[in-house]
């Protein structure tokens, strides 16, 4: 089993990216969103529950998915409501049930991310869209970032379309 850890800034493209990857690979995509918003529908965003919760059922799903040998692409964009562990307890998780992980990290100009963060497109789930927040929160995002571990492959969203985005992460990951 392996878990493709797929990482970024806001509207880098995570999610178009995991579909498109699954696509190609027949891996299923677990967006982190399906959890933020079941558990959102009860509990307030950052609260103690809302974070202990989504917690638990995100790495429920990993736990399981490697045990059951289902391989996955999960999306995520560290904020500092996750715990800054949380990435390396996930592999963790993943390697006690026999599968690996793969960190792939996405990166975009500050400029093609402003551009991107009202798209329609993201409001098919509760995504963040108000460039003033974006502005507000950006400090913070760029700080959980970096408390990522190291990446198997960072792909500069920019320039790269996510076809061509999902084929690098096939080809580097042999998937």
């Amino acid at each position: 089993m392996k878990l493709v850890f797929i990482h970024g800034p806001v509207a880098s493209g995570k999610l178009t990216i995991a579909r498109e990857l699954g696509r190609l690979s027949g891996l299923a995509v677990f967006h982190n969103h399906l959890v933020v918003d079941a558990v959102a529908a009860v509990f307030p965003f950052g609260s103690e529950p809302f974070v202990r919760l989504r917690e638990q059922m995100w790495l429920a799903m990993m736990r399981e998915a490697a045990v059951a040998g289902r391989s996955l692409v999960f999306t995520f964009a560290p904020e500092p409501s996750v715990a800054p562990d949380f990435p390396q307890r996930a592999a963790q998780t993943v390697a006690d049930a026999g599968g690996s992980t793969a960190f792939v990290r996405l990166t975009l100009s500050r400029d093609a991310q402003e551009k991107r963060i009202d798209a329609a497109s993201r409001a098919e789930f509760g995504k963040l869209r108000s460039l003033a927040l974006l502005k507000e929160l950006r400090t913070q995002f760029e700080q959980a970032e970096r408390a990522m571990p190291p990446a198997e492959l960072t792909i500069d969203t920019t320039a790269t379309p996510p076809d061509e985005a999902a084929r690098q992460i096939a080809r580097v990951l042999a998937l």
